[in-house]
Protein backbone atom coordinates (compact mmCIF):
# COMPACT_ATOMS: atom_id res chain seq x y z
CA UNK A 1 0.00 0.00 0.00
CA UNK A 2 1.31 3.29 -1.00
CA UNK A 3 1.47 6.05 1.57
CA UNK A 4 1.93 9.84 1.13
CA UNK A 5 1.66 12.28 3.61
CA UNK A 6 3.08 16.25 3.78
CA UNK A 7 4.59 17.48 6.94
CA UNK A 8 4.56 21.68 7.24
CA UNK A 9 6.34 23.38 9.70
CA UNK A 10 4.85 24.72 12.28
CA UNK A 11 4.99 28.16 11.31
CA UNK A 12 2.92 27.29 8.45
CA UNK A 13 -0.01 25.25 9.38
CA UNK A 14 -3.21 27.19 9.34
CA UNK A 15 -1.84 30.11 7.32
CA UNK A 16 -3.97 31.01 4.35
CA UNK A 17 -2.87 31.60 1.30
CA UNK A 18 -1.40 35.53 0.60
CA UNK A 19 -2.11 37.65 -2.63
CA UNK A 20 0.57 38.90 -4.59
CA UNK A 21 -0.15 42.10 -3.45
CA UNK A 22 0.02 41.02 0.30
CA UNK A 23 3.14 41.08 2.54
CA UNK A 24 5.34 38.51 2.75
CA UNK A 25 6.12 36.30 -0.36
CA UNK A 26 3.34 33.84 -1.56
CA UNK A 27 5.42 31.53 -3.31
CA UNK A 28 7.00 30.23 -0.21
CA UNK A 29 4.89 27.39 0.32
CA UNK A 30 7.08 25.42 2.96
CA UNK A 31 7.00 21.32 2.67
CA UNK A 32 9.49 18.35 3.86
CA UNK A 33 10.10 15.21 2.19
CA UNK A 34 11.51 13.36 -0.65
CA UNK A 35 10.15 13.92 -4.10
CA UNK A 36 8.33 10.39 -5.23
CA UNK A 37 6.54 10.38 -8.76
CA UNK A 38 4.55 7.32 -9.57
CA UNK A 39 4.93 4.82 -12.81
CA UNK A 40 1.93 4.29 -15.12
CA UNK A 41 0.33 1.44 -13.83
CA UNK A 42 0.57 2.68 -10.11
CA UNK A 43 -2.63 4.65 -8.69
CA UNK A 44 -3.46 5.94 -4.80
CA UNK A 45 -5.41 3.40 -2.70
CA UNK A 46 -9.00 4.36 -2.63
CA UNK A 47 -10.39 4.86 0.71
CA UNK A 48 -13.37 1.98 1.96
CA UNK A 49 -16.08 2.94 0.90
CA UNK A 50 -17.93 1.75 4.36
CA UNK A 51 -15.48 2.81 7.16
CA UNK A 52 -18.16 1.12 9.75
CA UNK A 53 -20.82 -1.37 10.05
CA UNK A 54 -22.64 1.27 11.84
CA UNK A 55 -22.16 3.80 9.54
CA UNK A 56 -23.93 1.74 6.74
CA UNK A 57 -27.58 1.43 5.15
CA UNK A 58 -28.62 -1.93 3.01
CA UNK A 59 -32.03 -3.09 1.90
CA UNK A 60 -33.79 -4.72 -0.90
CA UNK A 61 -34.75 -2.03 -3.74
CA UNK A 62 -36.49 -4.24 -6.26
CA UNK A 63 -36.83 -7.53 -7.70
CA UNK A 64 -34.01 -8.31 -10.67
CA UNK A 65 -37.00 -8.33 -13.21
CA UNK A 66 -37.99 -4.80 -12.12
CA UNK A 67 -35.04 -3.59 -14.52
CA UNK A 68 -34.22 -4.24 -18.32
CA UNK A 69 -30.61 -4.03 -19.39
CA UNK A 70 -30.15 0.23 -20.43
CA UNK A 71 -32.92 1.22 -17.30
CA UNK A 72 -31.89 3.60 -14.90
CA UNK A 73 -34.64 4.31 -11.44
CA UNK A 74 -34.08 5.81 -8.22
CA UNK A 75 -34.09 4.21 -4.84
CA UNK A 76 -35.00 4.91 -1.45
CA UNK A 77 -32.92 3.85 1.32
CA UNK A 78 -34.04 5.64 4.01
CA UNK A 79 -30.68 8.11 4.47
CA UNK A 80 -30.79 8.79 1.05
CA UNK A 81 -31.73 8.22 -2.60
CA UNK A 82 -29.52 6.08 -4.90
CA UNK A 83 -29.45 5.57 -8.77
CA UNK A 84 -29.56 1.74 -9.55
CA UNK A 85 -29.35 0.86 -13.38
CA UNK A 86 -28.43 -2.50 -15.42
CA UNK A 87 -25.74 -2.19 -17.74
CA UNK A 88 -24.47 -5.26 -20.11
CA UNK A 89 -27.11 -7.09 -17.51
CA UNK A 90 -25.29 -6.13 -13.90
CA UNK A 91 -26.75 -4.34 -11.72
CA UNK A 92 -24.85 -0.90 -10.33
CA UNK A 93 -25.80 1.42 -7.72
CA UNK A 94 -24.36 5.27 -7.99
CA UNK A 95 -24.79 8.58 -6.53
CA UNK A 96 -28.27 10.11 -7.50
CA UNK A 97 -27.35 13.62 -8.25
CA UNK A 98 -24.68 15.11 -10.68
CA UNK A 99 -22.22 16.94 -8.12
CA UNK A 100 -22.09 19.68 -10.85
CA UNK A 101 -25.76 21.16 -10.06
CA UNK A 102 -27.38 18.76 -8.56
CA UNK A 103 -29.68 16.86 -11.69
CA UNK A 104 -30.76 14.17 -11.65
CA UNK A 105 -29.63 11.62 -13.17
CA UNK A 106 -32.08 9.32 -13.73
CA UNK A 107 -33.34 11.58 -16.45
CA UNK A 108 -30.17 11.32 -17.97
CA UNK A 109 -28.24 9.00 -20.79
CA UNK A 110 -27.17 5.55 -19.69
CA UNK A 111 -25.15 4.39 -22.63
CA UNK A 112 -21.67 3.03 -23.36
CA UNK A 113 -21.23 2.31 -19.94
CA UNK A 114 -21.36 5.84 -18.55
CA UNK A 115 -24.06 8.14 -17.17
CA UNK A 116 -24.69 11.51 -19.09
CA UNK A 117 -25.83 14.24 -17.24
CA UNK A 118 -29.12 15.39 -18.33
CA UNK A 119 -28.38 19.42 -18.08
CA UNK A 120 -24.70 20.06 -18.84
CA UNK A 121 -23.33 16.64 -20.16
CA UNK A 122 -20.68 15.29 -17.85
CA UNK A 123 -20.51 11.58 -17.69
CA UNK A 124 -20.08 8.78 -15.04
CA UNK A 125 -18.49 5.53 -14.93
CA UNK A 126 -21.35 3.12 -14.04
CA UNK A 127 -18.46 0.75 -12.68
CA UNK A 128 -16.27 3.29 -10.67
CA UNK A 129 -18.73 6.21 -10.37
CA UNK A 130 -15.76 8.10 -11.43
CA UNK A 131 -16.73 10.98 -13.79
CA UNK A 132 -15.24 10.64 -17.00
CA UNK A 133 -16.73 14.15 -18.92
CA UNK A 134 -17.04 17.25 -17.77
CA UNK A 135 -18.34 19.80 -16.28
CA UNK A 136 -17.69 19.78 -12.61
CA UNK A 137 -15.09 18.11 -10.38
CA UNK A 138 -16.15 15.66 -8.47
CA UNK A 139 -16.84 12.03 -9.09
CA UNK A 140 -19.85 10.17 -7.62
CA UNK A 141 -20.56 7.18 -5.00
CA UNK A 142 -20.68 3.65 -5.95
CA UNK A 143 -22.47 1.58 -3.62
CA UNK A 144 -22.72 -2.54 -3.03
CA UNK A 145 -24.77 -4.43 -4.80
CA UNK A 146 -25.89 -8.13 -4.14
CA UNK A 147 -28.70 -10.32 -5.43
CA UNK A 148 -30.61 -12.81 -2.97
CA UNK A 149 -33.40 -14.54 -3.39
CA UNK A 150 -34.02 -12.67 -6.88
CA UNK A 151 -34.22 -9.12 -5.05
CA UNK A 152 -31.73 -6.35 -5.66
CA UNK A 153 -29.86 -5.33 -2.26
CA UNK A 154 -28.31 -1.50 -2.37
CA UNK A 155 -25.34 -1.41 0.64
CA UNK A 156 -24.08 2.46 0.74
CA UNK A 157 -22.78 4.41 4.00
CA UNK A 158 -24.98 6.85 5.54
CA UNK A 159 -22.26 9.83 5.00
CA UNK A 160 -21.74 9.19 0.81
CA UNK A 161 -25.54 9.35 0.78
CA UNK A 162 -26.23 12.59 1.87
CA UNK A 163 -22.89 13.93 0.43
CA UNK A 164 -24.04 12.37 -3.06
CA UNK A 165 -20.49 13.72 -4.74
CA UNK A 166 -16.64 12.14 -3.99
CA UNK A 167 -13.68 13.82 -4.59
CA UNK A 168 -10.95 11.62 -6.22
CA UNK A 169 -7.81 10.52 -3.84
CA UNK A 170 -4.86 12.67 -4.42
CA UNK A 171 -1.62 12.79 -3.87
CA UNK A 172 -0.09 15.54 -1.72
CA UNK A 173 2.88 17.47 -2.31
CA UNK A 174 6.21 16.18 -0.77
CA UNK A 175 9.02 18.35 -2.93
CA UNK A 176 10.85 20.46 -0.81
CA UNK A 177 10.36 23.86 -1.79
CA UNK A 178 12.44 25.75 1.39
CA UNK A 179 15.22 27.47 -0.06
CA UNK A 180 14.06 26.82 -3.59
CA UNK A 181 10.79 29.56 -4.27
CA UNK A 182 12.10 30.48 -7.21
CA UNK A 183 11.56 27.36 -8.86
CA UNK A 184 8.42 25.18 -9.55
CA UNK A 185 8.03 21.75 -11.54
CA UNK A 186 4.57 22.68 -12.66
CA UNK A 187 3.70 26.03 -13.21
CA UNK A 188 -0.19 26.78 -14.97
CA UNK A 189 -0.63 30.39 -15.91
CA UNK A 190 -4.39 30.79 -15.61
CA UNK A 191 -6.85 29.53 -12.42
CA UNK A 192 -9.94 29.16 -14.85
CA UNK A 193 -11.63 25.40 -15.32
CA UNK A 194 -8.57 24.56 -17.34
CA UNK A 195 -5.68 25.34 -14.47
CA UNK A 196 -8.16 23.76 -12.01
CA UNK A 197 -8.44 20.43 -13.73
CA UNK A 198 -5.18 20.62 -14.83
CA UNK A 199 -3.47 20.60 -10.90
CA UNK A 200 -6.45 18.51 -10.20
CA UNK A 201 -5.74 15.95 -12.68
CA UNK A 202 -1.91 15.84 -11.97
CA UNK A 203 -2.47 15.02 -8.01
CA UNK A 204 -5.23 12.41 -8.86
CA UNK A 205 -2.59 10.64 -11.12
CA UNK A 206 -0.02 10.76 -8.29
CA UNK A 207 2.38 13.48 -9.28
CA UNK A 208 3.52 14.50 -5.75
CA UNK A 209 6.05 17.76 -6.81
CA UNK A 210 5.01 21.78 -6.83
CA UNK A 211 2.05 22.94 -9.23
CA UNK A 212 1.83 26.68 -8.32
CA UNK A 213 -1.35 28.18 -10.03
CA UNK A 214 -0.85 31.99 -10.59
CA UNK A 215 -4.19 34.16 -11.42
CA UNK A 216 -5.22 37.74 -12.40
CA UNK A 217 -7.78 37.37 -10.22
CA UNK A 218 -8.41 38.51 -6.15
CA UNK A 219 -10.11 34.93 -6.03
CA UNK A 220 -9.19 31.54 -5.50
CA UNK A 221 -10.50 29.47 -8.66
CA UNK A 222 -14.12 30.00 -9.55
CA UNK A 223 -17.71 29.49 -11.53
CA UNK A 224 -17.28 32.10 -13.96
CA UNK A 225 -20.60 30.92 -15.94
CA UNK A 226 -22.40 32.30 -13.20
CA UNK A 227 -21.39 35.53 -13.27
CA UNK A 228 -23.80 36.34 -16.13
CA UNK A 229 -26.62 34.47 -14.97
CA UNK A 230 -26.74 35.45 -11.65
CA UNK A 231 -24.61 38.57 -10.92
CA UNK A 232 -26.00 39.22 -7.45
CA UNK A 233 -23.88 36.36 -6.41
CA UNK A 234 -21.42 36.71 -3.88
CA UNK A 235 -17.49 35.51 -4.55
CA UNK A 236 -17.43 32.81 -1.69
CA UNK A 237 -20.62 31.66 -3.28
CA UNK A 238 -18.85 30.73 -6.60
CA UNK A 239 -15.66 29.50 -5.31
CA UNK A 240 -15.03 25.88 -6.87
CA UNK A 241 -12.84 24.47 -4.11
CA UNK A 242 -12.38 25.94 -0.98
CA UNK A 243 -9.37 27.42 0.79
CA UNK A 244 -8.77 23.94 2.43
CA UNK A 245 -8.47 22.23 -0.45
CA UNK A 246 -5.63 23.79 -1.83
CA UNK A 247 -3.46 23.81 1.00
CA UNK A 248 -4.54 19.81 1.63
CA UNK A 249 -3.48 18.96 -1.93
CA UNK A 250 -0.07 21.60 -2.06
CA UNK A 251 -1.44 23.44 -4.83
CA UNK A 252 0.04 26.90 -4.54
CA UNK A 253 -2.11 29.48 -5.79
CA UNK A 254 -0.96 33.04 -6.44
CA UNK A 255 -3.96 35.80 -6.29
CA UNK A 256 -3.26 38.82 -8.22
CA UNK A 257 -0.29 37.96 -10.20
CA UNK A 258 0.57 38.66 -13.76
CA UNK A 259 3.06 36.54 -16.16
CA UNK A 260 4.08 39.21 -18.33
CA UNK A 261 6.81 37.29 -20.50
CA UNK A 262 8.09 33.76 -20.60
CA UNK A 263 11.39 32.56 -21.69
CA UNK A 264 11.24 29.02 -23.01
CA UNK A 265 14.78 29.03 -23.40
CA UNK A 266 15.28 29.50 -19.31
CA UNK A 267 12.09 27.54 -18.55
CA UNK A 268 11.64 31.04 -16.65
CA UNK A 269 8.03 33.20 -16.03
CA UNK A 270 8.17 36.34 -15.38
CA UNK A 271 5.92 38.42 -13.37
CA UNK A 272 4.66 42.00 -13.43
CA UNK A 273 6.75 42.75 -9.98
CA UNK A 274 9.09 41.37 -10.96
CA UNK A 275 9.52 37.91 -9.63
CA UNK A 276 10.64 35.05 -11.80
CA UNK A 277 9.57 31.19 -11.47
CA UNK A 278 11.14 28.22 -12.74
CA UNK A 279 9.40 25.88 -13.89
CA UNK A 280 9.80 22.14 -16.07
CA UNK A 281 6.37 22.11 -17.35
CA UNK A 282 3.95 24.95 -18.23
CA UNK A 283 0.29 25.28 -19.08
CA UNK A 284 -0.75 28.39 -20.74
CA UNK A 285 -4.55 28.68 -19.78
CA UNK A 286 -4.81 32.78 -19.32
CA UNK A 287 -8.52 32.61 -21.26
CA UNK A 288 -9.78 35.80 -22.67
CA UNK A 289 -10.24 39.76 -22.38
CA UNK A 290 -13.46 40.96 -23.19
CA UNK A 291 -14.10 43.36 -26.27
CA UNK A 292 -14.99 47.27 -25.29
CA UNK A 293 -16.21 49.92 -27.00
CA UNK A 294 -14.63 51.88 -29.11
CA UNK A 295 -17.06 54.79 -29.58
CA UNK A 296 -17.12 58.90 -28.68
CA UNK A 297 -17.32 58.64 -24.46
CA UNK A 298 -16.53 54.89 -24.11
CA UNK A 299 -14.73 55.89 -20.90
CA UNK A 300 -17.42 57.36 -19.57
CA UNK A 301 -18.82 55.69 -15.66
CA UNK A 302 -20.69 52.88 -15.14
CA UNK A 303 -20.46 50.92 -18.24
CA UNK A 304 -18.92 47.67 -17.72
CA UNK A 305 -17.57 44.18 -19.19
CA UNK A 306 -18.69 41.12 -16.81
CA UNK A 307 -15.32 39.78 -16.08
CA UNK A 308 -15.37 39.89 -12.22
CA UNK A 309 -17.99 39.66 -9.40
CA UNK A 310 -17.44 42.73 -8.47
CA UNK A 311 -17.97 43.73 -12.26
CA UNK A 312 -21.75 42.04 -12.13
CA UNK A 313 -22.34 42.79 -8.12
CA UNK A 314 -21.94 46.98 -9.14
CA UNK A 315 -24.00 46.41 -12.06
CA UNK A 316 -27.08 44.98 -9.76
CA UNK A 317 -26.73 47.50 -7.47
CA UNK A 318 -26.83 50.17 -10.29
CA UNK A 319 -29.63 49.33 -12.31
CA UNK A 320 -31.70 48.59 -9.14
CA UNK A 321 -34.93 50.35 -10.42
CA UNK A 322 -32.98 52.41 -12.97
CA UNK A 323 -32.41 51.94 -16.69
CA UNK A 324 -29.88 49.65 -18.31
CA UNK A 325 -28.62 49.13 -21.91
CA UNK A 326 -27.03 45.76 -22.84
CA UNK A 327 -24.87 45.78 -26.41
CA UNK A 328 -24.84 42.76 -27.23
CA UNK A 329 -27.12 40.05 -27.95
CA UNK A 330 -24.71 37.10 -27.40
CA UNK A 331 -25.02 35.04 -24.35
CA UNK A 332 -23.73 37.12 -21.83
CA UNK A 333 -25.48 40.01 -23.08
CA UNK A 334 -28.85 38.03 -23.03
CA UNK A 335 -28.22 36.58 -19.90
CA UNK A 336 -27.99 40.20 -18.45
CA UNK A 337 -30.77 41.13 -19.79
CA UNK A 338 -32.52 38.34 -18.65
CA UNK A 339 -31.33 38.89 -15.25
CA UNK A 340 -31.94 42.72 -15.04
CA UNK A 341 -35.63 42.69 -16.09
CA UNK A 342 -36.98 41.80 -12.30
CA UNK A 343 -34.27 44.47 -10.91
CA UNK A 344 -34.15 47.32 -13.48
CA UNK A 345 -36.81 50.04 -14.37
CA UNK A 346 -36.30 49.12 -18.02
CA UNK A 347 -33.51 46.94 -20.07
CA UNK A 348 -32.49 47.72 -23.68
CA UNK A 349 -30.70 45.45 -25.81
CA UNK A 350 -28.53 46.89 -28.89
CA UNK A 351 -27.35 44.54 -31.33
CA UNK A 352 -25.85 44.49 -34.85
CA UNK A 353 -27.93 41.11 -36.18
CA UNK A 354 -30.90 41.10 -37.42
CA UNK A 355 -31.78 38.09 -33.98
CA UNK A 356 -29.99 37.39 -31.05
CA UNK A 357 -28.19 34.65 -31.24
CA UNK A 358 -28.27 34.46 -35.12
CA UNK A 359 -25.00 33.30 -36.04
CA UNK A 360 -24.79 30.51 -33.09
CA UNK A 361 -28.93 29.23 -32.86
CA UNK A 362 -30.55 30.44 -36.78
CA UNK A 363 -33.02 32.96 -37.37
CA UNK A 364 -36.12 30.87 -36.20
CA UNK A 365 -34.75 30.53 -32.62
CA UNK A 366 -32.75 33.59 -32.32
CA UNK A 367 -36.71 35.06 -33.18
CA UNK A 368 -38.40 32.83 -30.67
CA UNK A 369 -36.10 33.49 -28.03
CA UNK A 370 -36.16 37.27 -28.90
CA UNK A 371 -40.18 37.12 -28.16
CA UNK A 372 -39.59 35.82 -25.17
CA UNK A 373 -37.80 38.42 -23.94
CA UNK A 374 -40.20 40.90 -25.23
CA UNK A 375 -42.54 39.50 -23.26
CA UNK A 376 -40.48 40.16 -20.26
CA UNK A 377 -40.30 43.91 -21.34
CA UNK A 378 -36.79 43.83 -22.77
CA UNK A 379 -36.95 46.60 -25.62
CA UNK A 380 -34.45 45.61 -28.63
CA UNK A 381 -32.64 47.89 -30.83
CA UNK A 382 -31.51 45.13 -34.09
CA UNK A 383 -28.77 45.92 -36.73
CA UNK A 384 -27.32 49.11 -35.52
CA UNK A 385 -24.21 50.13 -33.39
CA UNK A 386 -23.42 52.27 -30.35
CA UNK A 387 -21.93 55.62 -31.56
CA UNK A 388 -21.54 57.69 -28.52
CA UNK A 389 -22.01 57.30 -24.79
CA UNK A 390 -23.08 60.49 -23.33
CA UNK A 391 -22.70 61.34 -19.38
CA UNK A 392 -23.75 63.86 -17.12
CA UNK A 393 -20.89 64.82 -14.53
CA UNK A 394 -19.11 62.19 -15.67
CA UNK A 395 -21.33 59.44 -15.27
CA UNK A 396 -23.68 57.43 -18.09
CA UNK A 397 -27.07 58.95 -19.20
CA UNK A 398 -27.45 58.00 -22.42
CA UNK A 399 -26.85 55.42 -25.26
CA UNK A 400 -26.93 57.25 -28.34
CA UNK A 401 -26.97 54.76 -31.28
CA UNK A 402 -26.53 54.76 -35.28
CA UNK A 403 -29.78 54.79 -36.00
CA UNK A 404 -29.74 58.38 -34.40
CA UNK A 405 -32.02 56.91 -31.53
CA UNK A 406 -31.25 57.88 -27.68
CA UNK A 407 -31.59 55.80 -25.05
CA UNK A 408 -31.80 56.35 -21.43
CA UNK A 409 -29.05 54.41 -19.76
CA UNK A 410 -27.81 54.44 -15.82
CA UNK A 411 -25.16 51.55 -16.33
CA UNK A 412 -24.45 49.60 -19.33
CA UNK A 413 -23.18 45.99 -20.13
CA UNK A 414 -20.88 45.35 -22.69
CA UNK A 415 -20.69 41.99 -24.68
CA UNK A 416 -19.61 41.88 -27.56
CA UNK A 417 -17.32 39.11 -28.04
CA UNK A 418 -13.45 38.43 -26.34
CA UNK A 419 -9.99 38.33 -27.76
CA UNK A 420 -7.25 35.51 -26.52
CA UNK A 421 -5.44 37.22 -23.48
CA UNK A 422 -1.87 36.22 -24.78
CA UNK A 423 -0.09 39.26 -25.55
CA UNK A 424 2.08 38.44 -23.06
CA UNK A 425 3.42 35.41 -25.68
CA UNK A 426 4.10 37.56 -28.42
CA UNK A 427 8.26 37.83 -28.62
CA UNK A 428 8.22 34.17 -26.51
CA UNK A 429 8.62 31.90 -29.24
CA UNK A 430 5.45 30.19 -28.53
CA UNK A 431 3.12 29.99 -31.90
CA UNK A 432 -0.04 32.18 -31.94
CA UNK A 433 -1.91 32.30 -34.72
CA UNK A 434 -3.22 35.68 -36.38
CA UNK A 435 -5.60 36.25 -33.92
CA UNK A 436 -4.02 35.80 -31.27
CA UNK A 437 -4.68 32.24 -30.39
CA UNK A 438 -2.37 29.10 -29.31
CA UNK A 439 -2.15 26.43 -32.04
CA UNK A 440 -2.10 23.02 -29.79
CA UNK A 441 -2.35 19.54 -30.97
CA UNK A 442 -4.77 16.86 -29.64
CA UNK A 443 -2.68 16.41 -26.82
CA UNK A 444 -2.97 20.03 -26.16
CA UNK A 445 0.78 20.46 -26.63
CA UNK A 446 2.12 23.92 -28.04
CA UNK A 447 4.72 23.69 -30.60
CA UNK A 448 7.04 24.47 -27.67
CA UNK A 449 8.05 20.91 -26.21
CA UNK A 450 7.28 20.84 -22.16
CA UNK A 451 4.37 23.82 -22.79
CA UNK A 452 0.82 22.90 -23.11
CA UNK A 453 -2.61 24.81 -23.75
CA UNK A 454 -5.83 24.45 -23.12
CA UNK A 455 -8.88 26.75 -22.55
CA UNK A 456 -10.71 29.81 -24.40
CA UNK A 457 -7.12 31.01 -26.08
CA UNK A 458 -6.12 28.16 -28.07
CA UNK A 459 -7.44 26.71 -31.11
CA UNK A 460 -7.22 22.75 -31.12
CA UNK A 461 -8.18 19.75 -33.89
CA UNK A 462 -11.77 18.71 -33.18
CA UNK A 463 -11.74 14.77 -33.49
CA UNK A 464 -15.53 14.02 -34.56
CA UNK A 465 -15.31 16.90 -37.33
CA UNK A 466 -11.87 16.13 -39.07
CA UNK A 467 -9.91 17.62 -36.73
CA UNK A 468 -10.58 20.84 -38.18
CA UNK A 469 -8.45 23.36 -36.16
CA UNK A 470 -10.92 25.15 -33.82
CA UNK A 471 -11.69 27.63 -31.06
CA UNK A 472 -14.56 26.54 -28.76
CA UNK A 473 -14.75 28.98 -25.21
CA UNK A 474 -16.77 26.53 -23.10
CA UNK A 475 -16.64 26.04 -19.56
CA UNK A 476 -16.76 22.17 -20.48
CA UNK A 477 -13.61 22.40 -23.15
CA UNK A 478 -11.71 23.94 -21.28
CA UNK A 479 -11.86 21.51 -18.53
CA UNK A 480 -11.41 18.64 -20.63
CA UNK A 481 -8.12 20.27 -21.59
CA UNK A 482 -7.13 20.39 -18.52
CA UNK A 483 -7.18 17.22 -17.87
CA UNK A 484 -5.68 16.32 -21.14
CA UNK A 485 -2.69 18.41 -20.53
CA UNK A 486 -2.12 17.38 -17.25
CA UNK A 487 -2.27 13.45 -18.40
CA UNK A 488 0.46 14.46 -21.45
CA UNK A 489 2.48 16.65 -18.98
CA UNK A 490 2.71 12.60 -17.44
CA UNK A 491 3.27 10.94 -20.83
CA UNK A 492 0.30 9.23 -20.78
CA UNK A 493 -0.43 10.29 -24.24
CA UNK A 494 -3.73 11.30 -23.85
CA UNK A 495 -5.91 13.12 -26.47
CA UNK A 496 -8.66 15.90 -26.63
CA UNK A 497 -12.10 13.87 -27.75
CA UNK A 498 -14.87 15.71 -26.11
CA UNK A 499 -18.26 16.31 -27.50
CA UNK A 500 -18.67 20.45 -27.03
CA UNK A 501 -21.69 21.04 -24.37
CA UNK A 502 -22.74 24.43 -23.40
CA UNK A 503 -26.16 25.75 -21.54
CA UNK A 504 -27.59 29.34 -20.81
CA UNK A 505 -30.28 30.04 -18.57
CA UNK A 506 -32.97 32.61 -18.91
CA UNK A 507 -36.18 33.52 -17.15
CA UNK A 508 -36.11 30.07 -15.73
CA UNK A 509 -35.81 28.52 -18.45
CA UNK A 510 -32.43 26.25 -19.61
CA UNK A 511 -31.21 26.02 -23.30
CA UNK A 512 -28.85 22.76 -24.19
CA UNK A 513 -26.42 22.74 -26.89
CA UNK A 514 -24.00 20.34 -27.96
CA UNK A 515 -21.82 19.77 -30.89
CA UNK A 516 -19.75 22.24 -32.99
CA UNK A 517 -22.47 24.26 -35.31
CA UNK A 518 -20.00 26.72 -37.17
CA UNK A 519 -20.93 26.73 -40.93
CA UNK A 520 -24.49 25.13 -40.91
CA UNK A 521 -26.29 25.37 -43.78
CA UNK A 522 -29.92 24.20 -42.70
CA UNK A 523 -31.92 23.97 -39.30
CA UNK A 524 -34.58 21.37 -38.73
CA UNK A 525 -36.47 22.12 -35.81
CA UNK A 526 -38.93 19.42 -34.39
CA UNK A 527 -41.57 20.19 -31.25
CA UNK A 528 -42.95 23.94 -30.82
CA UNK A 529 -40.97 27.05 -31.32
CA UNK A 530 -43.60 29.65 -30.25
CA UNK A 531 -43.88 27.46 -26.62
CA UNK A 532 -40.21 27.17 -26.47
CA UNK A 533 -40.36 23.29 -26.55
CA UNK A 534 -38.60 22.32 -29.28
CA UNK A 535 -35.28 20.51 -30.49
CA UNK A 536 -33.27 22.27 -33.06
CA UNK A 537 -30.93 20.11 -35.04
CA UNK A 538 -27.87 22.01 -37.07
CA UNK A 539 -27.16 20.49 -40.64
CA UNK A 540 -24.04 21.09 -43.17
CA UNK A 541 -24.55 18.88 -46.05
CA UNK A 542 -26.18 15.39 -44.86
CA UNK A 543 -24.74 15.70 -41.64
CA UNK A 544 -25.94 16.46 -37.89
CA UNK A 545 -23.32 19.05 -36.73
CA UNK A 546 -25.08 20.20 -33.76
CA UNK A 547 -28.20 20.45 -31.50
CA UNK A 548 -30.19 22.72 -29.26
CA UNK A 549 -33.11 22.07 -27.17
CA UNK A 550 -35.67 24.26 -24.64
CA UNK A 551 -37.99 21.48 -22.19
CA UNK A 552 -36.57 18.85 -24.77
CA UNK A 553 -34.50 16.61 -21.95
CA UNK A 554 -32.06 14.70 -22.31
CA UNK A 555 -32.03 15.05 -26.20
CA UNK A 556 -28.95 16.92 -26.22
CA UNK A 557 -27.06 14.71 -24.30
CA UNK A 558 -28.53 11.71 -26.14
CA UNK A 559 -27.17 13.40 -29.22
CA UNK A 560 -23.62 13.87 -27.74
CA UNK A 561 -23.47 10.92 -26.21
CA UNK A 562 -23.87 9.56 -30.19
CA UNK A 563 -21.50 11.68 -31.46
CA UNK A 564 -19.05 11.15 -29.10
CA UNK A 565 -19.47 7.25 -29.65
CA UNK A 566 -17.95 8.09 -33.35
CA UNK A 567 -21.51 7.70 -35.44
CA UNK A 568 -22.50 10.10 -37.79
CA UNK A 569 -26.13 11.57 -37.89
CA UNK A 570 -27.81 12.01 -41.39
CA UNK A 571 -29.96 14.88 -42.30
CA UNK A 572 -32.47 12.34 -43.44
CA UNK A 573 -32.84 10.43 -40.01
CA UNK A 574 -33.69 13.99 -38.25
CA UNK A 575 -36.42 14.97 -40.81
CA UNK A 576 -38.72 12.60 -40.09
CA UNK A 577 -39.82 13.49 -36.66
CA UNK A 578 -39.28 10.17 -35.79
CA UNK A 579 -36.68 10.63 -32.70
CA UNK A 580 -37.22 6.81 -31.22
CA UNK A 581 -33.71 6.36 -32.47
CA UNK A 582 -32.76 9.00 -29.67
CA UNK A 583 -34.75 8.42 -27.05
CA UNK A 584 -33.50 4.84 -25.73
CA UNK A 585 -34.56 3.21 -22.39
CA UNK A 586 -33.94 5.00 -18.94
CA UNK A 587 -34.19 8.16 -20.20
Amino acid sequence: ELKIEVVLPEKDRGKEELSAGGKGSPRAYQGKGAARHFHADERLPAPHPYPGTQDCVEAAVCHVKDLENGQMREVELGWGKVLLLKDNGEFHALGHKCPHYGAPLVKGVLSRGRVRCPWHGACFSVSSGDLEDFPGLDSLHKFQVKIEKEKVYVRASKQALQLQRRTKVMATCISPSAGHSGSTNVLIVGAGAAGLVCAETLRQEGFSDRIVLCTLDRYLPYDRPKLSKSLDTQPEQLALRPKEFFRAHGIEVLTEAQVVTVDVRNKKAVFKDGFKLEYSKLLLAPGSSPKTLNCKGKDVENVFTIRTPEDANRVVRLARGRNAVVVGAGFLGMEVAAYLTEKAHSVSVVELEETPFRRFLGERVGRALMRMFENNRVKFYMQTEVSELRAQEGKLKEVVLKSSKVVRADVCVVGIGAVPATGFLRQSGISLDSRGFIPVNKMMQTNIPGVFAAGDAVTFPLAWRNSRKVNIPHWQMAHAQGRVAAQNMLAQEAEISTVPYLWTAMFGRSLRYAGYGEGFDDVIIQGDLDELKFVAFYTKGDEVISVASMNYDPIVSKVAEVLASGRTIRKREVETGDMSWLTGKGS
